[in-house]
């Protein structure tokens, strides 16, 4: 329940600069996420967008960086040399991608170093279920657990206003844990408020396995960033700065 999930992009910077004064002196005590848009890839792009999000969030290292969105034109090669770059140097504890299709993690793993990817962060929730007929398995096939955001269908969609889903949120407290349900998916709901929080911790309790929950660092190939997939079982929630 520490993990912060943002992006250069929310308000222009300035969700990273709020989440500053948030984290104050306890910087240790959370799972740090920031996003880099995509057309910051060419060159030292990557670079430069990083140093500029760790001086808005007052802090030395991010814990996972993403690439925001698919680049159009991009060599993954040097994308993943960028990013490795920024591990080499603690700058980063680990990297991954965002909005990501089968097609496009392929192409990734294909690049040298490409399978150093830790997650990608992808929409899912009951009001969309699309990546379980292609990412959601291929994620669990390769390691690798997959972020969800808007796990709650989003604004635009009517699932919030569902009369029997708001009964059961509301007897059971548990917003979410439809979403976490097989082990492998780390929500990242929008936490406005103390009690949205708790509200959404409650789901850890509800989750249900119909089969033993797969260990995010199982598989049989070698998983570089075991360690970072491993610890992520006790950061199944984010506060979320925007989207």
């Amino acid at each position: 329940m520490t993990l912060i999930d943002t992006a250069e992009i929310y308000g222009d910077g300035r969700a990273e600069e709020l989440i500053k004064h948030v984290m104050a002196d306890q910087r240790d005590r959370v799972f740090l996420v920031s996003k880099v848009a995509n057309n910051h890839v060419i060159g030292d792009g990557i670079a430069l967008a990083c140093e500029a999000s760790l001086a808005r969030l007052g802090t030395d290292h991010l814990d996972l960086y993403l690439l925001h969105w698919p680049a159009a034109g991009a060599a993954y090669s040097e994308v993943v040399a960028e990013f490795e770059s920024l591990r080499a140097v603690g700058k980063i504890g680990a990297w991954g991608v965002s909005n990501f299709t089968v097609p496009q993690m392929e192409d990734l793993f294909r690049v040298p170093r490409g399978d150093r990817c830790a997650t990608n962060q992808v929409r899912y929730s009951l009001a969309d279920r699309q990546i379980e007929n292609d990412v959601l398995t291929w994620c669990r096939q390769h390691g690798m657990p997959v972020m969800a955001y808007s796990p709650l269908g989003g604004a635009e969609t009517s699932l919030l206003r569902d009369p029997v889903l708001t009964r059961i949120a509301a007897e059971h407290s548990r917003s979410v844990a439809w979403t976490i349900r097989d082990g492998n998916v780390i929500a990242i709901p929008e936490s406005g408020s103390a009690a949205h929080v708790k509200e959404n911790s409650a789901a850890v309790r509800l989750r249900h396995y119909r089969h033993c929950p797969r260990s995010p660092t199982g598989g049989a190939r070698e998983q570089p960033h075991a360690e970072v997939r491993a610890s992520w079982s006790q950061y199944r929630f984010a506060g979320v700065t925007g989207r």
